[in-house]
């Protein structure tokens, strides 16, 4: 494989809002070298240019409500970080954001143990044969007894885990952590100031107890051969296949076991995997470039409410003012300033190489899942839409402001925000969600980044889903009967709105030759 392409790791970041995932993303971000501070880590007096979340909304909430691209290079690799929003409101962003990703670094809070969100994310992970890594978080705090944590991990992840680094207690009591991996012993400091010094120890003697005391060595040494009893040797190859999770513990708020993490994650997480296309399966290393827009963000500069794609390299590589062909529009295009992103922040590449995501200006030419090729026709697969639970009509609050409040809906949709329907029988138009704060965040940024107003309206419905049938007269048989209930999503397709279970359930009995599908990929 290509030198290029070998060196490049492509990860996501995935947590409960809880969990720590900010800290996390930040201290990796800081020993890849984008928060310049000499030999201290001074988090909380950094001007926070390089957190991942940039939205107002994000700083004001203290969450993340859409996915942050950042890039970094450490040591001899080339790291590509996406941090996905950890609110089940925003899950569908994640779900999009793990189609682009080779491997996921799942953060865990110590005390909290795994929560909903996470199991449903592991099973997205389960479903592509993602490799996982797993964080604990929060070591600092009292946390839950190391090994019930595991076994909690196993059950509830359903996956096979293996510590390779192990707690020595925890709250007050946190001394450090041992590093089964490299067999060193890191003692910790609770500053958020200093970066903690490793120390090589050999567990089987005195000097063990030199450093944490008797009792601690102990019991630190009579864990560890529990540790090897128990759990199998690490595999990588296992861990590659998504078989088996290595397991770290620390502290990312105070920047404790993060360094340990990176380190093995840069040394034992794969290089860019081959990608499935509808037509064909495609391999990393060959030689013509393909990609596919995974995510669309508009305005991530306010001063000029530009619009970026995001494009998964997925074969190849991507030249700057090389013509290629979009295949959905069937026509050439140039990109004269694509980007590479640090959040915010971002600079123009000549280049890119498979596994990296760069960002290409969009002036409503790309959709979510669109495919950029040198010519051939490949459709990029797995990148639904799903069907929304929750609606309301959209009206329009200062009509002198129609034209941006229209602008802001297209631009938002286009991100994947939310789905757009408009009812057949009133026209009006129905957006719906996932969750309840997807409202509010489309509510604000409508106000915030295009000078628009918007009010909600209850519209009682139970479901969306897309619909299709081989036989046309049952097809307009079904949307007359129905009419008050049809609508059309923005690609123009047939979308029922079901106001109950009972109703959809009562179509599915009656109109035998239609297919009704929850997901917009089909």
């Amino acid at each position: 494989m290509n030198q290029e392409i070998e060196r490049r790791r492509t990860f996501a970041i995935i947590a409960h809002p809880d969990a720590g995932k900010t800290s996390l993303t930040e201290k990796l971000l800081l020993f890849g070298g984008q928060i310049q501070v000499a030999g201290a880590v001074k988090s909380n007096k950094i001007k926070k240019t390089a957190t991942s979340d940039w939205m107002d909304i994000e700083k004001q909430r203290g969450i993340s409500v859409t996915t942050s691209v950042m890039e970094f290079d450490y040591n001899d690799y080339k790291v590509n970080i996406l941090d996905t929003p950890g609110h089940q409101d925003f899950a569908e962003d994640t779900y999009r954001t793990l189609t682009a990703v080779d491997s996921v670094i799942i953060v865990v809070d110590g005390a909290k143990g795994v929560e909903t969100q996470t199991r449903k994310l592991m099973e997205v992970c389960r479903m592509r044969n993602t490799p996982v890594i797993i964080f604990v978080n929060k070591m600092d705090r009292e946390a839950k007894d190391p090994f019930d944590l595991l076994d909690e991990l196993e059950e509830e992840l359903v996956i096979q885990v293996r510590p390779l680094t192990w707690p020595i207690e925890s709250g007050p009591r946190f001394r450090g952590v041992y590093n089964i991996y490299e067999q060193k012993l890191n003692l910790f400091q609770p500053s958020k100031q200093v970066v903690t010094e490793k120390v090589e120890v050999d567990i089987n003697t005195e000097e063990l107890d030199n450093h944490i005391g008797h009792d601690l060595a102990e019991k630190l040494r009579g864990e560890l051969e529990l540790i090897d009893g128990v759990y199998p040797e690490f595999n990588v190859e296992e861990y590659l296949k998504g078989d088996v999770a290595p397991v770290f513990f620390g502290s990312a708020l105070n920047n404790f076991g993060v360094q340990e993490l990176l380190d093995c994650f840069v040394e034992i997480a794969p290089s860019p995997r081959p990608v499935t296309a509808v037509e064909r399966t495609v391999n990393p290393d060959e030689p013509k470039f393909t990609g596919f827009i995974f995510k669309i963000t508009a305005n991530i500069d306010p001063n000029h409410r530009s619009c970026v794609a995001f494009c998964k390299v997925c074969s190849g590589k991507f030249t700057r003012n090389t013509p290629y062909l979009h295949v959905r529009h069937n026509k050439t295009m140039r990109f004269s300033s694509p980007t590479q992103f640090m959040a915010q922040r971002k600079t123009t590449v000549d280049e890119a190489w498979a596994g990296d995501i760069i960002g290409l200006p969009d002036n409503g030419t790309f959709k979510i899942g669109d495919t950029l090729t040198e010519g051939e026709n490949l459709h990029f697969k797995g990148l639904p839409s799903f069907s929304p639970e929750m609606f309301k009509y959209i009206e329009n609050a200062d009509p002198m402001k129609t034209k941006q409040l229209n602008k802001g809906i297209d631009q938002l949709m286009d991100e994947g925000v939310a789905q757009l329907f408009v009812n057949q029988f009133n026209g009006r138009k129905i957006i719906g969600t996932v969750g309840q704060l997807q409202f509010e965040v489309i509510q604000y940024r409508l106000e915030n980044e295009y000078n628009a107003k918007c009010r909600w309206e209850p519209v009682s419905l139970y479901k969306a889903c897309w619909i299709e049938s081989d036989d046309p007269a049952e097809l307009e048989a079904f949307k007359k009967r129905k009419y008050q209930y049809m609508a059309k999503d923005r690609d123009g397709r047939d979308v029922f709105l079901a106001d109950s279970g009972y109703v959809l359930q009562m179509a599915q009995m009656d109109f035998k030759h239609i297919k009704f599908h929850f997901t917009s990929e089909f």
